[in-house]
């Protein structure tokens, strides 16, 4: 499909801002030119702190009826431009076009529920008579919005993961600045121009695009940011913490989900689920599929059953709306994934199915017999390989899962209730999945990992959570008692 090149301007305190240096926007599925963006300077972001500091304090006054009109008003906009959105998403990233438009749906989702939320952010009394030096007051704790937040987002889910941060801020009553992935600046860039014409007031929200070296590490410092959430790698992770400073972190750090399949599992429905788990947006899911440690007795049939599915699995143009599978974000990546398969094949590790790479396309990748050193085994892939182990019970398989680095979410399949419990017990994670794959995710949850997963909580209500502060308040009455 032939796409147009354009020129697409950031969003600035309310002004879209173009600029003589820019950023190539790529297809990845064939390298053209789908658009560019500016490069934003250092000075550009300086100017972009100073307007979103005044911001803040916009937010901050406007009432909670105003913040949830304007909330709705955008997800009204995104579901009026249903077609352009997905669209946008399929071309600059990874996703089918099927996946681009559930992807759009749960946006609009997020932001109908950040508005609900809004009406949700309350105190309560605080009965101050429950010590001696207490008596005679009364008082409550009230929420209060932090201020300014930085929000650097990935390329996996470009417009979703960035309506997670931007709802709770404006929910809550903060100002925004985002730095998306340079690889996918277009479908955040869409979002502020649903807040734009749903009436968000100006410098409350800011998209700027541009290499993260040079304007990211200015934003994670820079002592006005009061807040940073930030969705990507561990270690990139790990330096803007210490890059940070005294301010809170949001950060959700990706993972090696685990999958665990009982005997007594329907076979059918986990092999289903967990190929979807595996290989939905080439792999690139911090929740996706990476390890499945099925029980001895089933692991043939398991085994036998999922490459057959794999196998059935469409590789092929995004735009399509057969196609299952499209490439990964670029051909670097894919190059990355194909030596990481190669190392632990050397290692004597056995491909079942999958292994090839053409370009930034890898097929999807089944290995068994994988040396538990190898990278693969033990990093997050972010591409489309999945690893089989067999099990003798249930306990070496929550070992097992809990061998890594990681703890985001996890998923078993049984139907024994005991199983069940032992693993939600076991599993050092921060979400398992009973008889589902690890990459089920609804909004309104509580998201976030432990270990090397990452530093507090998404999902809407808990967003909000993090991006306020608790004020207490006491008043001190005179002599109550007659």
């Amino acid at each position: 499909m032939e796409t147009k090149v354009y020129g697409k301007p950031m969003y600035v305190a309310g002004r879209w801002v173009e600029k003589e240096a820019v950023i190539e926007v790529k297809n990845p599925q064939d390298g053209s030119f789908i658009a560019h963006v500016p490069a934003a300077t250092e000075n550009d972001v300086l100017m972009t702190i100073k307007e979103a500091e005044s911001g803040a304090k916009t937010a901050a006054s406007m009432p909670v009826h105003v913040r949830m009109a304007v909330l709705q008003k955008a997800a009204d906009y995104i579901e009026k431009h249903r077609d352009t959105f997905a669209t946008t998403i399929a071309l600059e990233g990874s996703k089918t076009i099927r996946e681009a438009n559930g992807e759009v749906t749960r946006c609009i989702q997020t932001l109908r529920l950040s508005a609900e939320e809004a009406r949700r952010i309350k105190g309560e009394t605080i009965p101050f008579d429950q010590t001696e030096s207490g008596e005679n007051r009364i008082g409550y704790y009230t929420k209060f919005p932090i201020g300014l937040i930085a929000a650097i987002t990935p390329f996996n889910d470009p417009l979703n993961l960035v309506a997670h941060k931007v709802g709770p801020a404006i929910a809550s009553g903060n100002a925004i600045i985002v730095k998306p992935a340079t690889a996918t600046p277009l479908s955040a860039l869409l979002l502020a121009e649903a807040f734009d014409n749903a009436g968000l007031p100006p410098k409350v929200l800011s998209v700027i695009t541009g290499n993260g070296r040079i304007i990211g590490d200015l934003l994670v410092s820079h002592p006005a940011i009061r807040m940073v959430s930030f969705t990507g790698g561990l270690e990139t992770g790990e330096e803007i913490a210490k890059k940070a400073g005294l301010k809170k972190l949001s950060m959700e750090l990706g993972s090696n989900s685990p999958v665990i399949v009982m005997k007594d599992a329907d076979m059918n429905e986990a092999v289903e689920c967990t190929v979807a788990g595996a290989f939905s947006a080439a792999g690139q899911n911090c929740l996706g599929v990476q390890r499945i440690y099925i029980e001895q007795e089933v692991f043939e049939q398991f085994t036998t059953q999922f490459v057959q599915r794999t196998r059935q699995y469409n590789v092929g143009d995004k735009l399509s709306a057969s196609t299952d599978m499209g490439p990964l974000i670029s051909e670097k990546e894919a190059i990355r994934v194909e030596s990481w398969v190669q190392e632990a094949v050397l290692e004597g590790a056995e491909l079942l199915v999958g292994g090839v790479r053409t370009g930034a396309f890898y097929s999807p990748t089944v290995l068994v017999n994988v040396p538990l050193h190898c990278t693969i085994a033990q990093q997050e892939i972010f591409g489309p390989v999945v690893l089989l182990y067999p099990v003798n019970r249930l306990e070496m398989a929550i070992e097992l899962a809990n061998n890594v680095n990681y703890g985001l979410q996890a998923g078993i399949f049984t139907a024994n209730i005991e199983n069940a419990f032992k693993a939600i017990q076991g599993l050092e994670v921060g979400g398992i999945l009973i008889n589902d794959s690890s990459d089920f995710r609804i909004d309104g949850m509580p998201f976030g990992g432990v270990k090397g997963s990452g530093l507090g909580r998404e999902g809407v209500k808990f967003a909000i959570e993090e991006m306020t502060e608790t004020k207490v308040v006491s008043f001190k009455l005179g002599n109550l008692k007659g």
